[in-house]
């Protein structure tokens, strides 16, 4: 199978973004170093993957010799920002062509969130059009592909910050969950992904006045602790009264978990062979180091689906026919990507069930919370089958047949961002054919907690596949 990845003998050699951070604070390397190492990989496996929108390495040098935010815990470490959030200085183009190329004039919340982590943004990473779908395709350019192979899909809508992640081109990558969409990428290219809790980070600029805030910030990382440090500095940023305090998760903890394994998809279709396998051998493989793990129904009324469905028609009619009021004046409604054009259609259809859906929608979050009362965890796995190859969820498909192709792939995901409750993917698995697969675990709103612990256990005991343990194309 080819492989484009950028891991070598340089400075970045194959650390993790701690593992970055320190190597900066130890003198070893300079911020300068790091980061013109960095440049060099994107420019290696970029022409390839696609996964830059907007390149910002001029500021980014300069903010490299700055000596300042020198005991963040990701101080100097390179990392791109997907490019739906507003970035001073860069256009937040949200993967489409309707969309205003203006520089944002100054940082949304979570961009500042981000920066007081102390990375340095090296650029813009690819959506598809306002992240509305699961590949990271586009009918007007070239899509962004899966470093583990170039012929499949990275997944979306963070598919550009997966895929750069994945490759070694830098350690960490922002991403943001409204459907799947830190989890989905996370799964398709090999690494972690957690949505936190609703509010627990800052939240994301297109959702203000919307009536259900489905979508969760957070970042693309190749280890456990990445993401545990992550979370812990952005709660010491902004710290959430209402929910329990996370901290920094340092490794597993010694309580064995009551974990429900969810073997049917929220439409009642089969898994694929590949995942079905794969599900039952991590399965066993969290009861042999002592949790108990049942089988349970899917943990959710089977008319969620539509409302969630119902829900995401509105925000792309909203975004269609709202865009020069809620975006830009300068929105192009006529540059609409066909996909986005077909969920808007079949809101116009449907509209007279979306106050019933919101109603079920706001309503998820308590039902969502009462099923923990007998489980701690709830683990699946994260996509109803392995990432597919480019091309079958390409926005130029047949709206009604993207559709169904889509809701198959997209099976288990969305039921966290309607509840708020937090998730993780974690790269446990692949299929036949060597590509990663993720798998999903629940938690109670506000215990991100627990999911960090078990994902370290779970690293130690199954340590992830490397893309760097082959030889890579470029």
């Amino acid at each position: 199978m080819t492989r484009i990845h950028a891991f070598g003998d340089d400075v970045l050699s194959d650390l993790d973004a701690v593992g970055v951070a320190q190597l900066i604070a130890s003198g070893e390397a300079s911020r300068t170093e790091v980061l013109e190492a960095a440049l060099a990989r994107i420019d290696r496996v970029d022409p390839v993957l696609r996964g830059i929108v907007d390149d910002d390495r001029v500021r980014a040098t300069v903010r490299a010799e700055q000596d300042h935010d020198a005991h963040a815990p990701f101080a100097g470490v390179p990392a791109l920002i997907k490019n739906n959030t507003r970035f001073a200085g860069l256009p937040t183009r949200s993967g489409s062509a309707a969309m205003p190329a203006d520089p944002a004039p100054e940082n949304e919340p979570f961009a500042e969130q981000l920066v007081a982590t102390g990375v340095n943004i090296v650029g813009t990473s690819s959506l598809p059009a306002f992240g509305l779908t699961a590949s990271t395709e586009f009918v007007d350019r070239e899509p962004t592909r899966n470093p583990w192979n170039p012929a499949y899909s990275s997944g979306a809508s963070s598919g550009g910050s997966a895929a750069l992640v994945a490759a070694g081109a830098v350690p960490i990558a922002h991403g943001n969950d409204g459907g799947g969409s830190i989890r989905i990428p996370a799964a398709a290219c090999g690494l972690v992904g957690l949505k936190p809790t609703r509010g627990r980070v800052a939240s994301a600029k297109e959702m203000e006045g919307a009536p259900v805030d489905i979508v969760s910030n957070g970042v693309l990382t190749r280890s456990v602790r990445d993401t545990a440090v992550f979370l812990a500095a952005a709660e010491r940023w902004r710290p959430v009264a209402r929910l329990p305090r996370v901290g920094h998760v340092e490794g597993p903890g010694s309580r064995r978990l009551r974990i429900g394994l969810v073997t049917e998809t929220l439409h009642g279709e089969p898994l694929d062979p590949d995942t079905q396998v794969e599900l039952e051998r991590v399965a066993t493989l969290v009861t042999s180091l002592g949790h108990e793990v049942e089988t349970i129904p899917v943990p959710v009324d089977p008319s969620f689906e539509h409302h969630f469905v119902q829900y995401w028609r509105a925000l792309a009619f909203s975004i269609e026919y709202g865009g020069r009021y809620l975006i830009s004046r300068d929105f192009d409604r006529d540059r609409i990507d066909p996909f986005t054009h077909g969920l808007s259609r079949a809101f116009i259809r449907s509209m007279w069930r979306t106050p019933a859906a919101i109603r079920a929608l706001k309503r998820s979050a308590a039902e969502y919370s009462g099923f923990f009362a007998h489980h701690d965890l709830v683990m699946s796995p994260t996509l109803g089958h392995a990432t597919p190859e480019l091309g079958w969820l390409h926005p130029g498909v047949p709206f009604d047949e993207a559709f169904a192709r889509l809701r198959a792939y997209v099976a288990y995901t969305p039921l966290n961002n309607a509840s708020g409750g937090p998730a993780i993917s974690l790269p446990l698995a692949r299929s036949a054919n060597g590509l990663p697969l993720g798998i999903h675990f629940s938690a109670d709103h506000g215990d991100e907690r627990t999911l960090l612990e078990l994902a370290y256990e779970l690293e130690a005991a199954s340590p992830f596949a490397r893309i760097q343990d082959e030889p890579a194309l470029v």
